[in-house]
């Protein structure tokens, strides 16, 4: 199936949606690729976290619960400004299938810097009763939030 990428760049504290909702949710999504890379690499000393919800999300925090069903997935990486010292980059996605918004946001822990996003998604054709519960799955996250 067709790939669909997306990118971007997050400051500090920032959320930011990407629409995929269609008026019959027929198309479902997976994750295949997230990578993501300092705004200013070298140059200043970061941490940034940057975590993938199907819910909206209002606050941003550098707590990761992988027991969080709306967690899709999460990403960090550090770069320091001094090249001696190497950076770090763990990126943990789910398999899940999903087909409606989902949500990124972005906290650096260490210094307020921004982060730069690029997230691939595949396409799926689901049928109606892959497209029921893929809606429904969604219905009682928003509704557990």
């Amino acid at each position: 199936m067709p790939i669909k990428s997306f990118r971007g760049k997050l400051a500090d504290g920032g959320i930011e949606t990407i629409s995929l909702h269609t008026n019959n949710g027929a198309m479902g999504y997976k994750i295949v690729k997230l990578e993501l890379m300092n705004a200013r690499p070298g140059t200043a000393p970061s941490e940034n976290l940057v975590k993938i919800f199907t819910v909206p999300q209002t606050t941003v925090d550098e707590l990761v619960d992988f027991s969080d069903q709306t967690l899709l997935a999460a990403g960090y990486v550090t770069s320091k400004d001094n090249p001696t010292y190497a950076g770090s980059l763990n990126i943990i996605f789910d398999n899940v299938i999903f087909n409606q918004d989902i949500f990124i946001v972005h906290k650096d822990i260490d210094s307020g810097e921004a982060v730069n996003y690029h997230i691939e998604l595949e396409q799926v054709k689901l049928d109606l009763s892959e497209n029921t519960v893929a809606t429904l799955k969604d219905i009682r996250n928003i509704e557990g939030q």
